[in-house]
């Protein structure tokens, strides 16, 4: 399969990196494009990956693209996503995948009416300790599960968002609950299953931003299991941290931007120890990470086959970032399947607003008089 990257950034080269190694992994796929607006960030991108060809317009090879991996700033995915799947050309987007629930609902009637198949980044859901979780939940193994926590708490200084397009609801949709926790309480979503109610908290408390830079949430699921959710782009000792109560163990995971099984902890119930037993890692399973989810991914695509990421899937997890936003604005408890039509936080994440002020652009300085 041919692929093509478009937007040749930081994230775009785990993209090249995983491309690279799927052939070892019984893949057929080649990365032959990329593609930016800044022509010599493609040219160094393409050197430095060994891509053959280079360019700054992503319709000149559209024609030879099998699979487009989009690795732009998110406020562009959208129009992307559907111009390819248009094209007959799967869609491997980075997280998020788009501004809006009104953009993810495009993208998938644009799939809907096309051969080629959608789905987002979202690499935690692919390291073995997370499949095992699962699988036990699935079995009954582990009993009910009725508690968790999810927390992000992550770093990011001033100089971060001096990136444009950073810490803008226009632009980059939110703050680190679209952005950073996005990745855990998806894996939060993946293991415990549809969420029903959210109240949720969020407030702009240190950086120059319009967004959030920290949202706190306590989500009730659709098996009555109960759960928070914490991000953060404040907290100096950066950690990612999932936690799950069943009626036979705690099952734990700490690290910070991918796992192995070594990060996993399980701790059974009294009487229980025959739970410990049944948690095996496995020595020769990739960590969680971008080659994880490719694999399967192109697998899919080359049998015709949906991706183990739908549209749905990617959907439900955004349904719940807007959730999050809603009732942190409104001072509501929101229910799944509230957000729709017509609803302010269907068609942006900021919704009708936070209570902090949007920030005023910084004035251009006047130039100075010319010397007489």
């Amino acid at each position: 399969m041919r692929v093509t990257i478009l937007g040749t950034g930081a994230i775009a080269g785990a993209h090249a990196r995983a491309i690279a190694d799927l052939p070892a992994h019984g893949v057929d796929a080649t990365l032959v494009h990329a593609v930016d607006i800044d022509v010599a960030r493609a040219e160094e991108f393409a050197r430095e990956h060994g891509v053959p060809g280079h360019g700054t317009s992503l319709e000149d090879v559209l024609a030879e693209t099998d699979v487009l991996h989009i690795c732009t700033p998110p406020g562009v995915h959208a129009d992307v996503a559907v111009a390819a799947l248009e094209a007959g050309v799967h869609v491997v987007v980075e997280k998020p995948a788009t501004l809006s629930l009104a953009e993810i609902d495009r993208i998938a009637a644009a799939e809907a009416a096309s051969a080629a198949s959608f789905t987002q980044v979202v690499q935690h859901r692919f390291g073995h300790g997370a499949r095992q979780l699962r699988r036990l939940l699935d079995d009954g193994a582990l009993g009910r599960p009725l508690v968790a926590t999810c927390d992000t708490l992550w770093f990011r200084g001033p100089a971060y968002f001096e990136v444009p397009w950073r810490g803008r609801w226009d632009t980059e949709g939110g703050g680190p609950t679209m952005g950073h926790g996005i990745h855990q309480f998806d894996l939060l979503l993946a293991t415990l299953g549809p969420w029903s109610e959210v109240t949720a908290m969020a407030g702009r408390l240190a950086r120059h931003v319009d967004t959030e830079d920290v949202s706190m949430a306590i989500v009730r699921f659709a098996n009555g299991a109960m759960a928070t959710i914490a991000n953060s782009l404040l907290s100096p000792r950066e950690t990612s941290d999932l936690r799950f109560d069943t009626e036979a163990a705690t099952i734990e995971l700490s690290h910070l931007y991918g796992y192995t099984d070594a990060d996993w902890t399980i701790t059974p119930a009294a009487g229980r120890d025959d739970v410990a037993e049944l948690w095996q890692p496995d020595a020769e399973a990739l960590p969680s990470g971008h080659l994880a989810q490719f694999v399967p991914t192109y697998r899919a695509f080359v049998a015709g086959e949906a991706p183990p990421v739908t549209a749905a899937d990617v959907r439900g997890t955004l349904e719940l970032v807007a959730a999050i936003y809603r009732s942190a604005f409104t001072g509501s408890i929101v229910h799944a399947g509230e957000i729709g039509t017509g609803d302010p936080f269907y068609e942006s994440m900021r919704g009708t607003g936070p209570s902090w002020p949007p920030l005023k652009a910084t004035p251009t300085p006047a130039p100075a008089p010319a010397a007489s």
